[in-house]
């Protein structure tokens, strides 16, 4: 019977967490990303405890992408061109939407405002998207390179120029 060491152990735990905390990103984010594209230009009051749960999810979700950078190798259970190809693939499409809410609040939001909000709350505010933007980034990253390591040859294998 083959036993999972516990660096493997280790980087598949911070690996589900890191897909956990990125889902609840996504999916406490997606009504407000609905709500700025029905109402452009138009203020979005968000619930001060949503603001903590998101601001608390992306903080969590960059402790797990750097205790894994920092201190846990990427470990996979197998090679495979296909799946790593759908794990980058997986990687892109995971970061479509920080990318798209970067944009609505950005290039169509943002300009068409009545009224600015004050420069510290405007700072603030903009300091928290930058925030999850980078976090999302920082796990398409991690996706990537897990897919990366799962496409690669073992070593001494052959196709190396691909």
């Amino acid at each position: 019977m083959h036993r999972i060491s516990k660096q493997a152990a280790t980087y598949a735990i911070l690996l589900i967490a890191q897909t956990l905390l990125a889902s609840f990103l996504f999916w406490t984010i997606i009504p407000i990303f609905l709500q700025l594209i029905s109402n452009l230009g138009v203020p979005q009051d968000i619930d001060p405890w949503t603001q903590a749960a998101i601001v608390a999810g992306a903080v969590a979700l960059q402790c797990c992408y750097w205790a894994r950078y920092h201190w846990v190798a990427i470990h996979v259970p197998f090679r495979s061109a296909f799946v790593g190809h759908l794990v980058m693939f997986a990687s892109r499409v995971s970061f479509f939407f920080g990318g798209a809410l970067f944009s609505v609040i950005f290039f169509r939001h943002v300009p068409a405002l009545d009224a600015f909000l004050p420069i510290g709350e405007a700072m603030a505010k903009g300091l928290i998207v930058m925030a999850i933007l980078f976090a999302l980034f920082c796990y398409a990253l991690e996706l990537e390179r897990f897919g990366k390591t799962i496409e690669e040859p073992p070593a001494g294998g052959v196709n190396t120029a691909r």
